[in-house]
């Protein structure tokens, strides 16, 4: 495998995933990246340390976000320009998704920097892997609204998607989220994947009502919802599943 520093001097942006809790999901590349860069961008400096600090990586680190994103990306990119190798990081899963890094990604291309991929962990994928939902097809909401209105709107276009709806939620959104889809659609398939791949992790798979009376029960921090679609709702469920749908909570 090739170091980072084996490769031409021109500066580079590596938007490298990182793991979504279980810190040994980081994958080999990604370690020799992280390890070779002169410089680490991460979302939550801290985290990354911690993350680095358990596979005995030492980086240099910035912080790019969630103050004064535009002037912090400037450095960056110029830093790029004068041939550094830079790694964008988010706090966990894949950077872009849910965080400002699309500035400095879209800055490098603007410069004629590269822009490499290292791929890994994302909590949207590894919650429809587990979900068992019908998902030749799916639509990505983000994160749950936190204003009422709002979530209402957003719950209501999901229950009319003929696909399935994979939202992030803090406990607070999704537990309403969930109360909503109980009135909307009570007996539409939904997933809770509560804390991927962490030692607490727990997923929720059943009705909205006893999804919701789960997840009351417990205190998950990272929450990604899974809503079958229509269509896959009723391949999955009326067709094959209903007739023996028992709730079912997984530790």
């Amino acid at each position: 495998m090739a170091s980072v520093n084996s490769l031409d001097q021109r500066g580079a942006v590596y938007v490298v995933a990182v793991p979504i809790g279980h810190p040994d999901d980081l994958s080999l590349r990604a370690r020799e990246i992280l390890r070779a860069v002169d410089l680490v961008a991460a979302e939550d400096p801290k985290m990354t340390q911690q993350l680095l600090k358990h596979h005995r990586i030492s980086a240099t680190l910035t912080g790019y976000g969630p103050m004064n994103v535009k002037e912090k990306v400037a450095v960056l990119l110029q830093r790029v320009r004068q041939g550094a190798k830079i790694a964008l990081v988010a706090d966990a899963g894949s950077p872009v998704i849910v965080d400002p890094g699309a500035l400095l990604v879209a800055g490098a291309y603007d410069q004629g920097s590269r822009v490499i991929p290292i791929p890994g962990p994302s909590a949207i994928m590894t919650a429809l892997m587990v979900a068992g939902v019908a998902c030749e097809a799916f639509y990505f909401l983000g994160q749950l609204p936190s204003t009422g209105p709002h979530l209402t709107r957003r719950v209501f276009e999901a229950v009319n998607r003929e696909v399935p709806t994979v939202a992030y939620g803090t406990h607070m959104t999704a537990i309403r989220a969930l109360r909503t889809l109980v009135r909307l659609a009570p007996k539409r398939l939904v997933v809770a994947a509560c804390d991927l791949t962490k030692p607490n992790e727990t997923i929720i798979r059943g009705r909205a009502s006893h999804v919701s009376r789960q997840l009351s029960a417990i205190q998950g921090e990272d929450i990604t919802i899974v809503l079958s679609g229509r269509t896959s709702h009723r391949r999955s469920v009326e067709g094959t599943v209903t007739k023996r749908l028992r709730p079912t909570v997984y530790h």
